[in-house]
Formats: structure tokens, C-alpha cells, sequence
């Protein structure tokens, strides 16, 4: 739900899902009535033709043999009259007689209950008759007979088989166009999403490729909203190169700065041994420093590296300064692995690891390095006598003295530490299952 593409999508499907239907039953329902009315017209026309030729003669009513409309003279036709008397005692309501009935109702039962509205009121309901569905309209009225009332109720039923037809067949083409809709409406506003959204999914691609190190800047084209952005984000990548490369090359200035004097002290003879040591000690310190106070750290996000690259570099070179010990490398990198930093920080962490197992390795070294999910591992072992646990945490502790590093292992795991901390990553010593020597397993959350 934090996706702006998904929300959209489902909004609109929501509304389509929500809408459509509701506009299906309104219109379904809006016809019925229509339906309704349709025939509920129809019955009364026909109620007004019958009590046009209805006559009452001594308090009987006379009706013609045969009715105008044909469809009463013939049985079971669908459409059916019945007269009955109107009790003014509503208790007796079901006592009220029938007085006339169609020829079409000749071989049909009624039920023995039918409305009896009042005088001049109508009625409209449904019955069964003959297991199918009927509409029944109900119309009371009143002659006079000699100056008496003769109060009569009218009930025209009709067969709804072909209105329920109708509503049927409609209601089968709405829902079908309506879903036809539905897929159409669904189809055209995701192309519509995806197209307008285009821009953000260009945005983020760009912003990974540099991520990967293949581009340095954003140089898509974007529309007119994302331009400010993409132009910021571009002036942000080419002022923090910039930056870093003119502290790079201060740092670097300072470091020959301060070695050539180191230098020249060091070559007085009259400089005791102890002296001598602690200028070297110093020397290294500075070393130790200035590569620390290099690292890109996570300031180089945008940065990407090929790991298997480095790796095959970094080999090539150990191959030939190692030639004497005829060492074994075996080296399985994934292709997708990708160290989300600076190349020389990685060349710095993979070499001094790497040199440190050449010298405590005996044949054989492997290097692994895998990715899960944004999970770079980068494990690194050897063949030699391995390192005690009581001496990891003393070589990988935070202010850990170069002279307190067992022997093959030196001040270069202090940089290693604090380059991998530096890009919120993690540094561990732990016992090769396959050589039983040390393995260095170095671990990076944030990758591409």
C-alpha cells in the first residue's frame, strides 16, 4: 500500500467494482417498474372496456357473451376477468360472490380469497395461478340500481411469463455489457495509470542504474512537474563527487605531506631504537587514519561496484605476489552481486582480508559471495591454523591496537573494520566448516 501505482489501481478497481453493479440494479429495478406500470396501464384500459359494456338490471349484472378483446373469450389465453360482489362487512370478504367470469377462466381455479379495495380504489398484486406467475388488478366500483348502490369489484389477471421474459433478457444484456464495461473501463485505466506513471518508474530505474555505477547522472526526459527534481538530484550527485574528490586529493596531499618529514627523521642514525619504533607506530596511525578518513562511506550511495570484477583483480595480483606459496583460490561470485559504494573502498576491505589469508593460508582459499534480497555476503577463508574466538573480539574490537593483532593478521583489519561499519555493514570471524581455518564473513544490508 505504500506504492503509489497500487493504490491508484486499486481505487479505480474499487470504484468500478462498487459503481457498475450499483448502476446495474438501479437500471434493472428503473425497467421493472417501467414494466409494471407498462402492464398496470394495460389492465386498467381493459377494466374501463369492460365496465363500459357491464349493465345491472334488478340487482344482476348483465354482460355480453363475448368481449371486444379476444384474448377473454379464449381459454387460458393469459389474460383473464372476474366480477365478484363487494361486502360492505369486511368480515365477509370471503364470502363474496362471484358474479361473471371470462370464457378464458372456465378451466382455471381462483383462490378463494381475492383483494376487495373500496369503491373507486385499486389494487395491484401477484398471484399463482396454473404454477405460473400472475399479476392481479383489482378495481371496485358501483352501479345504481334504481337508486341502489350495487358495488361490484373487477379482477383482471395476466400472465407476467412474457414480461418476466423481457426483464430477464434485459437483465442478461445489461450485466453482459456492464461486465464488458467493467473489462474495458479496468483496461483502459490501468494503461492510462501505467502511462502516467511512466515518469516515476523511468525516475526509479535511472536512480538504480547510478546506484550500479553504469550512469552518473538522471538525463531522461520528465515532465515539467518531476524537472526541478531530477535537475536537483543531478546538481546533488555532481557537487558530492566533486566534493569528495577535492577531499580525496587534500587527504592525500597531507598524507605525503606528513610522511616525507616522518621520513627524513627516520633516516637519522643518532634516533634510538625506541624512538625509531614509535615513528613507525606513528606512521602507521597516520596511514590507518588517512585510508579511514577516505572512505566514501555511505556519502557514495549512488555508487555501484561489480563485485566479481574486483574480486578477479584483486587475485590476479595476490596470485603473483604469493607465487612461492602456489596458492588454490576458489571463487564463486554471483554475477548480480553488486557492493552499493565506492570501488576503492571494496578494493580496500577485499584486499587487506584477502592478504591476510594468503599469508595464514597453506594451499587453499575460497572466496563465496552471494546476495539475498538487498543482502551482499562476501565470506573469505583459508587453510591455516585459524584464529582462537578469545582473539576475534580482541582483533575486531573498536580501538583495538595494531600491536595487539596476531601474527598474518595486522593493522590492515582495523581499516576493514572501519570501512565495513563505516557503510553500516558487518565484519565477523568464524571457523571454515570446509578448510577449518579462519573465514571472514562481511555482510552488507543496503544494496541494490
Amino acid at each position: 500500500m505504500n506504492s503509489l501505482k497500487v493504490r491508484l489501481l486499486l481505487s479505480t478497481l474499487v470504484m468500478t467494482v462498487v459503481m457498475l453493479p450499483i448502476i446495474g440494479l438501479t437500471l434493472t429495478n428503473a425497467f421493472e417498474r417501467q414494466l409494471n406500470l407498462a402492464m398496470k396501464n394495460e389492465l386498467k384500459a381493459y377494466s374501463y372496456s369492460i365496465f363500459t359494456v357491464a349493465e345491472v338490471e334488478d340487482k344482476q349484472l348483465l354482460m355480453p357473451e363475448l368481449l371486444l378483446e379476444n384474448q377473454f373469450n379464449v381459454s387460458k389465453s393469459g389474460l383473464y376477468a372476474l366480477i365478484t360482489t363487494l361486502s360492505k362487512d369486511k368480515q365477509l370478504e370471503a364470502n363474496n360472490k362471484p358474479l361473471w367470469q371470462s370464457l378464458s377462466l372456465l378451466t382455471l381455479s381462483l383462490p378463494s380469497k381475492l383483494p376487495t379495495p373500496e369503491v373507486g380504489q385499486t389494487m395491484l398484486s401477484k398471484i399463482d395461478l396454473a404454477e405460473s406467475s400472475h399479476l392481479l388488478y383489482s378495481f371496485s366500483a358501483s352501479f345504481s340500481d334504481n337508486g341502489q348502490p350495487f358495488d361490484i369489484t373487477l379482477h383482471l389477471i395476466k400472465d407476467q411469463q412474457a414480461s418476466l421474459i423481457a426483464l430477464n433478457d434485459f437483465k442478461q444484456k445489461l450485466w453482459t455489457w456492464l461486465l464488458v464495461l467493467m473489462a474495458v473501463f479496468v483496461s483502459v485505466q490501468i494503461i492510462w495509470l501505467l502511462w502516467t506513471l511512466k515518469p516515476l518508474t523511468v525516475l526509479s530505474l535511472e536512480l538504480e542504474h547510478i546506484e550500479k555505477g553504469q550512469k552518473k547522472a538522471l538525463d531522461a526526459s520528465y515532465p515539467v512537474e518531476l524537472e526541478g527534481v531530477t535537475q536537483q538530484l543531478n546538481t546533488l550527485l555532481a557537487t558530492e563527487e566533486s566534493q569528495r574528490k577535492r577531499y580525496r586529493n587534500a587527504l592525500s596531499d597531507l598524507a605525503h605531506s606528513l610522511k616525507n618529514p616522518l621520513a627524513i627523521i627516520q633516516s637519522n642514525r643518532d634516533i634510538p631504537a625506541s624512538a625509531n619504533e614509535q615513528l613507525q607506530l606513528i606512521n602507521q596511525i597516520i596511514e590507518h587514519q588517512l585510508k579511514r578518513a577516505q572512505s566514501a562511506g555511505q556519502a557514495s550511495w549512488h555508487l555501484g561496484v561489480q563485485v566479481n570484477s574486483v574480486v578477479d583483480k584483486l587475485i590476479l595480483t595476490l596470485a603473483k605476489i604469493y607465487h612461492d606459496k602456489s596458492i588454490n583460490f576458489v571463487v564463486d561470485v554471483k554475477p548480480s552481486a553488486i557492493f552499493k559504494g565506492d570501488e576503492a573502498d571494496l578494493m580496500e576491505i577485499l584486499g587487506n582480508v584477502l592478504d591476510n589469508a594468503c599469508k595464514a593460508a597453506k594451499k587453499n582459499i575460497s572466496v563465496n559471495v552471494n546476495t539475498s534480497g538487498k543482502k551482499l555476503t562476501i565470506e573469505i577463508a583459508d587453510d591455516g591454523d585459524g584464529i582462537e574466538e578469545s582473539h576475534r573480539e580482541v582483533i575486531l574490537s573498536r580501538g583495538g591496537r595494531a600491536d595487539t593483532y596476531l601474527a598474518g593478521h595486522g593493522i590492515g583489519l582495523a581499516i576493514v573494520n572501519d570501512l565495513v561499519n563505516s557503510y553500516q555493514g558487518q565484519l565477523t570471524i568464524a571457523k571454515s566448516a570446509a578448510l577449518s581455518g579462519a573465514a571472514f564473513i562481511i555482510t552488507f544490508d543496503a544494496v541494490s
